[in-house]
């Protein structure tokens, strides 16, 4: 899953980015608004830490243009304000769920995979499909209780994946949502490591949609 991190004071921002990235996520910085508005309308984020007080524009600004553009995409809002009127902004232009500083990074992690989880309609940490189970905060797949071992971009594929059961998603939707914006992009390696995650899993569940890329389904589910 990929997120994006809007925090203009270097150190919190690494430490952010750095956090994110050791729980699996692919995680990109901007600096400030003007940035982060230009991102979050072309790059497809999974979900967004914005912080209020930025440089250029200031968040509530960019939370609301994104949300006049139609941009409907799950953010967390972090700032060192805390009263009552400014949470009150946050939300009131669009805001899903607000951190004070100071925090636990790990909070903030922990509240980004929640508002994704919800947003893609599970009501669990573990996210499950037929009989292979996936444990976003361990990093751990298991089939019929079987341990199954994955790649990070394995893994990173396989969570986009259980998030879009049923669905179909192309090569550049994975490809959108399991590198980050500066990495070689190349459509024949997803391929490479789709035929790697179905050979470790064992199960037959990721169908090859001919021309419009690829849908995990519990085997024996009647594709809709």
């Amino acid at each position: 899953m990929k997120v994006l991190i809007v925090e203009d004071e270097p150190a919190l921002a690494r430490a952010l980015v750095d956090a994110f990235t050791e729980a699996g996520f692919v995680a990109e910085h901007a600096a400030d608004g003007e940035e982060a508005l230009h991102l979050g309308a072309i790059e497809p984020y999974d979900a967004v830490v914005l912080d209020l007080g930025l440089p250029s524009m200031d968040g509530v600004t960019v939370l609301r243009r994104w949300r006049e553009a139609g941009i409907d995409l799950p953010v967390v809002v972090l700032t060192a304000r805390g009263r009552w009127p400014e949470k009150l902004a946050a939300f009131s232009a669009g805001g899903d769920d607000y951190v004070t500083k100071p925090f636990e990074i790990q909070e903030v992690v922990v509240r980004v995979r929640a508002l994704i989880r919800r947003t893609s309609g599970n009501a669990s940490d573990e996210i499950a499909c037929g009989p292979v189970r996936f444990d976003p905060s361990r990093g751990s797949v298991t089939v019929d209780g079987r341990p199954v071992r994955l790649t990070a971009h394995e893994l990173k594929i396989l969570d986009y994946l259980l998030h879009r059961r049923g669905r179909i998603v192309s090569r550049l939707d994975i490809i959108d949502h399991v590198y980050e914006r500066d990495q070689d992009r190349d459509s024949n390696v997803i391929d490479v490591l789709i035929g790697r995650i179905r050979r470790k899993l064992g199960v037959n569940m990721i169908a090859t949609v001919r021309g419009r890329g690829y849908r995990l389904e519990a085997p024996g589910r009647a594709p809709s």
